[in-house]
């Protein structure tokens, strides 16, 4: 099912203005893709990033190259890869661009070859371990957080580092009152705790302790903020810190805890559609979103943290390092090493572990 999708073109006075000319510092031949993309006039995105933080991105692109316009998908990240999958395998129509959290079902598609081989003029102001290949990009630095009521979780219970949180959770208090993603469902949630899989030593502990907590799973990050903020739930683990802290900044309900021991960094991967039929207009939208332009958007207004090191503002990965230290972030790889928990057999025997601990009711 498709969460909402956004038309938006320029109208009125950006309209009547003449195309954008290329970027400051860009190749004198890049206004070739320009035109290119003026004359095919759309592009369709599919993402899973919620409208409300797409929007400013969308606007400013709209404001920078009016004439193209933006057909913006949401929906979340597991509806992202399954209707890629199910309409390329149709020959229909399908999205130019690719963004979504779940890092490792964007790097099966793109390791598949339904990537473009595209080298983004703005490739080299992101990480290393963000880009793969001239393919998959990651554009965001987002935290992996533990949620909890502030109300009714003493200041000093909040859990600092991931033992804390094991150890915290099988207090009586905590019965029925933890939430994490399904990681049945939910790409984000799967990716995450296969993450904490390999860097958590007792990873087998804290699954016991979701057993004992009866754990409630769900499939979103705003259903899970929903009960918190409610006390329906008490606190929430391995919560998209993003939008976790926005939510904070309003509802005094809502605490936000960057595990101390380590914090897993996601980055939403964009890539190319290798058969796209908006490819200029692809090509554009992808700079955009890593240019400097962009990601001041993604920080200041998407809240999304920027992923450049040269953003400043709040939601920055170097505002993230300060809080937590460079030692403590654990970027997840913009690699298909993140595609061995993917396997039929690694998947189920993981699923399979994950029952029998933290799923035992």
């Amino acid at each position: 099912m498709i969460k909402t999708t956004l038309v938006a073109a320029a109208t009125g006075l950006f309209a009547c203005t003449a195309f954008a000319q290329s970027p400051a510092g860009y190749p004198a031949d890049y206004q070739k893709v320009i035109d290119a993309a003026k004359k095919e006039g759309k592009l369709v995105v599919y993402g899973a990033t919620d409208s409300k933080a797409a929007q400013p991105l969308i606007r400013d692109f709209n404001a920078l190259y009016p004439g193209i316009t933006v057909e913006y998908n949401d929906m979340n990240s597991t509806e992202v890869y399954n209707r890629f999958i199910s309409e390329m395998a149709a020959g229909g129509n399908t999205a130019d661009v690719m963004w979504s959290s779940a890092m490792d079902l964007q790097m099966r598609l793109a390791s598949d070859g339904y990537a473009l081989k595209y080298k983004s003029v703005e490739a080299s102001k992101i990480p290393g371990w963000a880009v793969w290949d001239d393919q998959a990009y990651g554009t965001t630095f987002e935290p992996a957080a533990i949620v909890y009521n502030k109300r009714l979780v003493d200041a000093k219970e909040v859990p600092q580092t991931h033992a804390d949180f094991a150890k915290l959770i099988q207090q009586p208090k905590f019965k029925d009152k933890v939430t994490t993603y399904d990681i049945e469902k939910s790409g984000v949630g799967f990716m995450f705790m296969t993450q904490d899989a390999k860097e958590f030593p007792k990873f087998l502990e804290l699954e016991n302790a979701f057993g004992e907590a009866k754990v409630r799973v769900q499939s979103s990050t705003g259903t899970m903020m929903e009960r918190i903020s409610s006390g329906e739930n008490l606190i929430g683990y391995n919560v998209l810190g993003s939008y976790a802290l926005v939510r904070a900044k309003t509802d005094p309900s809502i605490g936000v805890q960057l595990p101390k021991d380590y914090t897993l960094v996601l980055s939403r991967v964009m890539f190319i559609n290798k058969g796209a039929k908006n490819v200029n207009a692809a090509k554009l939208w992808l700079d955009y979103t890593l240019s400097h332009r962009g990601q001041t958007i993604i920080a200041n207004e998407s809240k999304l943290f920027a992923i450049r090191a040269d953003v400043t503002g709040e939601t920055t990965s170097s505002d993230l390092v300060k809080q937590i230290g460079q030692d403590k972030i654990k970027p997840v790889p913009v690699h298909p090493i993140l595609l061995q928990f993917l396997g039929p057999q690694k998947r189920m025997a993981f699923l399979k572990q994950w029952k029998e601990t933290a799923g035992k009711k």
